[in-house]
């Protein structure tokens, strides 16, 4: 019997989180969520990671917020209606 982890960083790489997070806010809204130069000035996912492997107080940030999209993420597809046309959108087939 296997055990799901209850950490939501359990099998993710930091190199995983800057790049989810560079999709969803973009390098610039990251910038101003997370007050650091490696965001802000010519920023790139190698000098990030370089950077927040050595900075353990910005790598709880960066993970914080990680953790707070996924979460948003979760309850935001909880809500909707259950008639609303992208409720169950994957699962749904056509039957002609």
């Amino acid at each position: 019997m296997t055990h799901a982890s209850k950490d939501p960083l359990h099998g993710v790489t930091l190199e995983a989180i800057v790049n989810a997070l560079v999709a969803h806010f973009g390098w610039e809204k990251l910038a101003k969520l997370i007050n650091i130069n490696c965001f802000k000035s010519d920023p790139s996912v190698k000098s990030s990671l370089k950077f927040l492997r050595r900075t353990p107080w910005a790598r709880k940030e960066v993970e914080d917020l990680y953790i707070d999209m996924v979460e948003t993420a979760e309850e935001a597809a909880k809500e909707l209606p259950v008639d609303s046309p992208w409720a169950n959108w994957q699962g749904k087939k056509s039957e002609e």
